[in-house]
């Protein structure tokens, strides 16, 4: 009996890898096509969704039915719940890169305002930071998970940094490029948010660990 739940334990690790892949790999296409303009791709990320959501319900289901017929204690009761936790966070940032995607569909048809490069710099901040809290999770590490807090501190400057140059140096000197500065605002925003998301997963991390709660207390890193 325990061989079997081990099993379906390791099962379970693999269907959240595959999670994070396809959210790590939704937030690459939608960058890409918008450093492209590329509408038919932006749309292939939102239509995408789909098939997360079926998988994010699949993981769901299976941390449910290993609850109720092996009811775990301890460790791997924590690692089951935080396994649910961290399927809702992925899935929720497969959203937020179709919220990108669509902001891309809105530009896709007009020239980019400015070259892009503190957004891509956020873009590779926010899927490091979601691969790392992945493999946190998967490996049992806690050390990578608080390199992943650590990491929002960055995502938060550049973010404030993309935001200050489109007001200051485009939508308060140029009323006619709002339109266009408002949707790499929001997109910033998104990046940002996935960090925000990438960070839950960390912390649930060290808990499921550690039995330590270090959400809202930096002091305990």
């Amino acid at each position: 009996m325990q061989r079997h739940f081990d099993d379906e334990l390791k099962g379970l690790k693999q269907d959240i890898l595959k999670m994070g892949i396809f959210a790590e790999e939704a937030i690459a296409r939608s960058i890409e096509a918008l450093k492209n303009r590329d509408m038919g791709e932006a749309k292939s990320v939102v239509e995408n969704d789909v098939n997360i959501d079926k998988l994010e319900l699949v993981i769901d289901e299976k941390c449910i039915e290993l609850i109720a017929r092996h009811q775990p204690l301890a460790k791997d009761l924590r690692f089951i719940t935080i396994g649910m936790k961290l399927n809702t966070e992925l899935e929720r940032i497969a959203d937020i890169a179709v919220d990108i995607a669509q902001r891309v569909i809105a530009i896709a048809d007009k020239p980019l305002l400015k070259p892009l490069v503190d957004i891509p710099k956020l873009t590779e901040v926010a899927q490091k930071m979601v691969k790392m809290a992945v493999d946190s999770f998967i490996k049992g590490d806690v050390e990578l998970a608080k390199k992943v807090i650590m990491s929002d501190t960055e995502a938060d400057k550049l973010r404030n940094l993309i935001t200050d140059e489109l007001m200051e140096d485009y939508i308060v000197k140029d009323a006619s490029t709002a339109p266009r500065a408002v949707q790499l605002l929001l997109i910033a925003r998104f990046l940002e948010r996935i960090c925000d998301h990438a960070t839950n997963i960390a912390e649930d991390v060290i808990y499921m660990v550690q039995a330590e709660v270090v959400r809202h207390h930096p002091e305990k890193l």
